[in-house]
């Protein structure tokens, strides 16, 4: 037996992943047990789950990985620094004493967070080749050219490469300060939301707003090329050596200061927002299309944090120049911990790699799953009132009719996803057919901000009579976006650009609360193999209504990781308007609940009307 395991920390996300064998065992966020969004520390937690779901200690372990190369990038600080100083110098005070302590001493950090017990040496790949070993071992193909891109690794933001078999390599690469990822999130700051966490915000305000920016953008940001590479006009941006991301020459171009955090959302951000994701799917776009011309491969695989931004995925598959796509469910840096596992041993170790039909992921429910005897006794704690339905058919049954009714149900069963999406263990779920349910569980249940868009579980046996897919393509990881069909649309309401956030509430479609302003909407194809119990339960919510999909949302209020135990769970749950609990075979009804209040958001939801 050979067991690897790999680590991402000191950054963002951190997490562990195990791989005994060439079979991936195990992996998680650091977040998911420590409560702290994206926390970035040793991911200790996810360390120890990992090795105790495959019964290992860390002396057990024959080798540990590190996602990426501390001293390069250290190299590339100490550059930048350079470079700008003495601009800098307030930004180097701040972050010199953290790697002085800590990030150049990683080795170190790695052996005492294994409690000492490992005694080997440490593999330590570049950031890059971490995105592009987890987005082509784990792929389908056996053969395939590769994408990564995001804000920056060591020195690369994107790369360019190809896989074959059980390697990889990486062709060409787009250097810092050159980023894809660090644009979108300037302009995820620019609009008044959280760098590395708002960028789904953006995305989601895009449709509510027209690309006027665009053309100005690419005037005077950035020099795109036609094969997608570029260069940025460094005057307009902060992040390279202070600790903002833009300039004030980038407020007079766009017109003013950056919106403040909780003000109100203009009608300017919602251009800038359809202006910057207009931006980012033509240079992926351009990438793409010399990815293939330069490898000849029909099939492509992408990785790193932009590979999260399923509009452009969208558009890649329909109109770039590959056959099929498969993106890396933990795109993200937590992702890098799979990755540098699986080269390890692929890679390195020579492992031969047997590809398709299906990936390798285990529909990325890889995280811990919760006997009865430890949920029975959680809610024994909490002198809960509960019942019991041991018997699949009549739970899900019984939680349709719940959901056909109108309630809010809380979803969780099964080991926890790896990756920022729930994906059916951990979820909330509503029905998409009522037009009051994306605002009631947007303001009422996440606490969060109205227009942002819900996403859809569908019956992959069912989707194409809902959707409009490219192709035959699956969507399991809700990585692409669809067009609801035609035939589906109501055709009182068009598309929603331009007319402000009102646009939210106007009805397009027979699935209204999964049907954003554009009539798209971040599908999740379910399938009976992947997800046995969660497919069983849209069944029987498709034979009550003749609706074979629900509203599938991450179970965690605002800024809160997705819930893993069911404390967690329980918790989330009465702090919130679910109306049902439903963990594993325990049913929690909230109407039984004693001192169960509802919590008003009104406060909270004042500050997001338009101004």
């Amino acid at each position: 037996m050979t067991a690897i395991l790999g680590i991402s920390a000191y950054y963002h996300d951190s997490a562990a992943a195990l791989v005994v064998d060439g079979e991936i065992v195990a992996a998680a966020q650091e977040e998911r047990f420590t409560r702290k969004k994206h926390d970035h520390r040793f991911p200790q937690h996810a360390v120890d789950y990992c090795l105790a779901e495959a019964g290992l200690r860390p002396s057990d372990v024959d080798h540990v990985g590190f996602y990426d190369k501390p001293f390069l990038k250290f190299d590339r600080l100490l550059e930048t620094y350079v470079a700008y100083a003495p601009s800098g110098l307030r930004s180097f005070l701040t972050s010199m004493p953290i790697w002085l302590k800590q990030k150049l001493h990683t080795s170190a950090e790695l052996r005492r967070g294994l409690g000492g017990d490992y005694r080997k040496r440490f593999v330590f790949t570049e950031h890059h080749e971490s995105h592009a070993a987890s987005a082509f071992f784990p792929s389908p193909f056996e053969e395939a050219a590769i994408l990564t891109l995001d804000g920056v690794g060591e020195w690369a933001t994107t790369t360019l490469g190809s896989g074959r078999g059980n390697r990889i390599e990486l062709h060409t690469e787009l250097r810092f300060p050159h980023s894809l990822g660090l644009l979108y999130s300037a302009f995820t700051y620019f609009t008044g939301f959280r760098v590395n966490s708002g960028e789904y915000k953006l995305m989601g305000l895009a449709p509510y707003g027209k690309p006027v920016y665009a053309d100005l953008i690419l005037d005077h940001l950035l020099d795109l090329k036609p094969d997608g590479s570029f260069r940025l006009d460094m005057r307009y941006f902060n992040y390279a050596q202070g600790r903002t991301m833009t300039s004030r020459r980038f407020d007079k171009l766009f017109g003013g200061p950056p919106r403040k955090p909780e003000t109100p959302i203009s009608q300017r951000e919602m251009d800038l927002a359809a202006s910057i994701q207009q931006v980012t799917e033509e240079v992926m776009l351009r990438c793409t299309r010399h990815l293939h011309r330069i490898t000849g491969l029909s099939k492509l695989c992408l990785a790193g944090g932009v590979a999260l931004n399923c509009v452009a995925n969208r558009r890649i598959l329909a109109e770039g120049p590959f056959e099929d796509v498969w993106i890396q469910p933990a795109a993200g840096d937590a992702g890098g911990s799979l990755g540098v596992a699986l080269f390890i041993w692929h890679q390195l170790l020579g492992k031969p790699r047997l590809a398709g039909p299906g990936d390798t992921q285990s529909a990325s429910l890889l995280g811990p799953s919760y006997e009865a005897a430890d949920i029975k006794a959680e809610l024994d704690r909490h002198g809960a009132v509960y019942d019991v339905i041991e018997d699949e058919a009549r739970l899900c049954d019984a939680v349709a009719d719940l959901l056909a009714a109108g309630s809010v149900v809380g979803w969780f069963q099964g080991r926890m996803e790896f990756g920022p999406r729930a994906l059916g263990s951990r979820s909330i779920l509503g029905d998409p057919r009522d037009p009051r349910m994306q605002a009631a569980m947007n303001l009422k249940t996440k606490f969060r901000e109205s227009f942002r868009p819900f996403a859809p579980s569908v019956m992959a046996e069912h989707v194409d009579d809902w959707f409009d897919r490219v192709g035959s393509e699956d969507s399991p990881y809700m990585m692409l976006v669809a067009p609801v069909t035609a035939a589906r649309r109501t055709s009182a309401n068009g598309d929603g650009r331009g007319r402000g956030l009102t646009a939210v509430n106007e009805v397009r479609s027979e699935i209204p609360a999964v049907t954003h302003v554009d009539h798209s909407a971040r599908l999740q194809t379910v399938d009976p193999d992947r997800h046995k119990r969660y497919h069983r339960l849209l069944e029987s919510f498709r034979r009550r209504t003749g609706c074979p999909l629900l509203i599938n949302t991450s179970f965690n209020v605002r800024g809160e990781p997705i819930v893993c135990t069911p404390e967690d769970a329980y918790r989330c749950f009465m702090a919130t308007n679910i109306d049902v609990l439903v963990l594993e075979s325990f049913v929690v009804l909230k109407s039984r609940q004693q001192s169960a209040p509802e919590h008003d958001s009104d406060a909270y939801l004042s500050q997001f009307v338009l101004d």
